[in-house]
């Protein structure tokens, strides 16, 4: 099984309305934000219409348009209401705080995306385990749990294990839990 995907379009478009969200665990050094959660953090899109926009309030340009729910984000300023998020290109903007759900999800090596590259997804985590998917640079999962070097995570309803080096949406060493 190949599993794929990503979406993001530089557009301007109107403001998405979303409910409230936001929580979070966070990479291991971590300084805390206005919010009282760490700096820096992973967080997820809610809706698949999300402006980022080039300052903190609707006043200012929208820069990109994600059309992607559940595209990994990491939330690196908070300002009132505005997160300041980098996504796995290093584009940067702000983004509403209630578009921003505290769901974990992750991409799978962006960085090897148009390569012939191959990403196993193991039964356990162990790189002797048995794969049960191969999954393409850039698609996005949904991560169960981390545990410093493996991330238990789901792709397309497949679920296994894959090197947590081998994914943006966790931080090195960093331990997530469902």
């Amino acid at each position: 099984m190949f599993l794929a995907g990503l979406a993001l379009i530089p557009l301007v478009a109107p403001p998405a309305a979303a409910a409230p969200a936001e929580q979070q665990e966070a990479s291991p050094d971590a300084r805390r934000g206005p919010s009282g959660l760490p700096l820096p953090r992973f967080v997820s899109l809610k809706s698949g219409r999300v402006n980022s926009r080039i300052g903190p309030g609707v006043n200012y340009a929208v820069d990109w348009l994600y059309l992607k729910p559940g595209l990994p984000m990491e939330i690196i300023q908070e300002y009132d209401n505005w997160r300041r998020v980098r996504d796995a290109d290093g584009s940067e903007g702000w983004i509403n705080q209630s578009l921003l759900s505290g769901r974990r999800t992750a991409i799978a090596a962006p960085w090897q995306k148009g390569k012939d590259a191959r990403i196993d997804l193991f039964d356990r985590p162990e790189a002797s385990g048995r794969v049960v998917a191969i999954v393409e640079p850039g698609a996005i999962g949904n991560i169960r749990s981390c545990d410093g070097q493996w991330c238990e995570m789901s792709f397309a309803g497949r679920n296994g294990w894959i090197m947590q080096s081998q994914v943006w949406g966790a931080y090195p060493g960093e331990l997530v839990k469902d």
